[in-house]
């Protein structure tokens, strides 16, 4: 706070006290501080998020730029589930997100938490996207366990936006005895 009196000097006291009440009540009554800035800034946030949503939406419609994810299907449910020392062939179809048919795919079988003594391999042709997965060796669960899976992953075809990311269904072994 200042002081009513800034001058020491009686003949300038009055024209002192005059100034510097002057200065403190016309500071004090002052409530202008940053009168424009708020609206400045709310102009500035509404312009900037419309433009950022114009931008997106520019992005958005760009459509079939990038990767599309590949997956395989089961279609007989019952292959999904093989029992211990299973012999023979399941039939999957590789697909992509939209369940458009992806030709020319590798899929390959490995064990998960069952057994398997070595990696199955099978690949699709130009004209179809159905693999034919032979098991030569039996899958096999360790010893107390009653299920486990076999992980399946696909390799797309080399020339084409295809990626396998995510992961894709498992083929599930049970001992049944």
């Amino acid at each position: 706070m200042l002081p009513n009196r800034l001058l020491s000097d009686d003949a300038d006291r009055s024209d002192g006290l005059e100034r510097s009440t002057r200065f403190r009540s016309s500071f004090a009554r002052d409530d202008r501080a940053i009168e424009g800035l708020p609206i400045r800034l709310v102009i500035a946030l509404v312009v900037g998020v419309a433009a950022l949503a114009l931008m997106l939406n520019m992005l958005g419609t760009i459509g079939s730029v990038g990767d599309t994810e590949v997956t395989i299907d089961i279609p007989d449910s019952d292959d999904q589930m093989i029992e211990k020392g299973f012999s023979g062939d399941i039939e999957v179809e590789v697909i992509d997100e939209n369940g458009g048919t992806v030709e020319d795919a590798t899929v390959i079988v490995t064990a998960g938490s069952a057994q398997l003594s070595e990696p199955v391999d099978a690949a699709t042709n130009d004209n179809s996207n159905i693999v034919e997965i032979t098991f030569d060796s039996e899958p096999d669960l360790r010893a107390d366990q009653d299920i486990g899976t076999l992980e399946i992953d696909v390799i797309p075809p080399a020339d084409s936006n295809y990626i396998d990311e995510q992961p894709n269904p498992e083929i599930r072994v049970a001992d049944t005895t």
